[in-house]
């Protein structure tokens, strides 16, 4: 899940494409997969929808990003094929999602119906080009992760019903923790000298991505100083001393060498800890069936630490793609029936799509509960994880360009040792300005 410019091109998409964002839902995000090869056929490909010959069914459009886990194209289209009430063509989209989708809706020739990171930006609420979705959820509303609802609604409406949710976390090999002395961190000094204490010939004390952390840190490090993205009521959340100290302790980590860079894959692929090349890494809730296979029972999971022990909190990034439907559609009130059918009344292949696939939590909590491979060991632990500790991503008011200001900011801050406080303020005036042209 996300800017992550330093990852290889030719991977495969994951639905965890947003998690990987630096703090922003940015239009041309660039994600790492779970795997190489998805090992699937061409994808198939669909036009925009419409009615279907007179007394026949209507025809709709689905878009989906491109999976990195072997069978989810399969899945998508069995549960398509299996809907009654209309024709459901599914296209399944390599690269650059995003900007693909994006220009099919303004040209007017989109998908019915298509899939966004953490629900539809505000720029295509405000632009009317995704409609509401309130009248869906009915009693199933109280079921869904309200913190989801939330992060999915404007101005009282509802934009996207959320498919299924993916985390980030920290996991470390407890052997090698036990063997050099150290406790999982719990403040960030902890995670420093930990990493320093777990540094020993070939194998570095920490991964979080080839780019320091600077794709995937930025949340992580504004909870862990009590701070966030935008404040509840939308105006800059980053203004503070304290994050900027935050920020500036990344770039002495990133120098102190102890951190694993230039892996072969980045964080959100598991070999750098599989593999013996780091002790602890940043990476998602989806390898678990990996680092099971590769490592047995010796990893374990934890939080991004809070800053200190009277500062901040633990944390963790969560989010969830959203199910869309194009305003401009050619049968809208079709399309609507169809993602009330797939996301909130079919709750067998929503538990199918969360657990056949790698590790995922499923949107709704009856179905969540129903996820036996998520009740025991780390796999439970990292629930827990999110019920404690979990953060929506980013929030709505949070633009590409307010994505892409702190991104780079972050990097220059982490990578060339930046001030921290001058690189902020120039984020938060692109912040402060954003919310003005959308907010008003």
């Amino acid at each position: 899940m996300p800017d992550q410019s330093s990852l290889p091109a030719p991977s495969p998409l994951t639905r965890r494409r947003f998690l990987g964002v630096s703090g922003g839902l940015a239009s041309t995000l660039l994600l790492a997969a779970c795997g190489s090869n998805t090992g699937r056929e061409a994808a198939t490909t669909a036009g925009s929808g419409g009615s279907g010959a007179s007394g026949s069914k209507p025809t709709l459009a689905q878009w989906y990003h491109q999976y990195g886990e072997t069978g989810t194209q399969q899945a998508a289209e069995g549960y398509a094929a299996a809907y009654p009430d209309a024709t459901v063509s599914v296209q399944w989209t390599p690269g650059d999602y995003e900007s693909k989708l994006s220009s099919s809706l303004v040209a007017g020739n989109g998908p019915d119906v298509f899939e966004w990171g953490n629900g539809p930006s505000i720029d295509q609420i405000q632009g009317g080009q995704v409609a509401a979705l309130d009248d869906l959820l009915g009693d199933a509303k109280s079921d869904f992760t309200s913190s989801l609802l939330q992060r999915m609604s404007y101005d009282g409406k509802l934009y996207g019903i959320p498919q299924v949710i993916d985390m980030q976390l920290l996991v470390y090999r407890p052997s090698l923790l036990q063997a050099a002395g150290v406790q999982p961190p719990e403040t960030f000094d902890d995670l420093v000298s930990a990493a320093a204490k777990l540094t020993t010939g070939g194998v570095k004390g920490l991964f979080v991505g080839n780019d320091g952390g600077g794709g995937v840190l930025t949340g992580p490090t504004l909870w862990s100083v009590g701070a966030d993205y935008l404040t509840s009521d939308n105006k800059v959340g980053f203004d503070q001393p304290a994050v900027a100290e935050a920020f500036g302790r990344l770039h002495g980590l990133f120098t102190s060498g102890s951190l694993l860079l230039g892996a072969p894959t980045d964080w959100s692929d598991p070999s750098a800890i599989t593999q013996g090349l780091t002790a602890m890494q940043w990476t998602g809730l989806w390898t678990l069936p990996t680092l099971a296979k590769e490592l047995g029972d010796d990893f374990a999971v934890t939080a991004w630490p809070k800053y200190s022990s009277s500062v901040g909190a633990p944390s963790v990034p969560i989010g969830a793609y959203g199910s869309v439907v194009n305003a401009k559609g050619a049968n809208v009130d079709a399309a609507k029936a169809y993602v009330k059918w797939l996301w909130v009344d079919n709750t067998a292949d929503q538990l199918d799509w969360a657990q056949s696939f790698g590790f995922h939590i499923p949107a709704r909590q009856s179905v969540a509960a129903q996820a036996d491979k998520l009740k025991t060991g780390v796999a439970a632990d990292a629930v827990a994880l999110v019920q404690n500790s979990g953060h929506a991503q980013s929030p709505l008011l949070w633009t590409p360009a307010s994505g892409t200001a702190m991104s780079d900011a972050v990097s220059r801050i982490i990578k060339d040792g930046a001030d921290p406080a001058e690189q902020l303020g120039q984020v938060a005036t692109t912040v402060q300005s954003e919310l003005q042209r959308v907010a008003g």
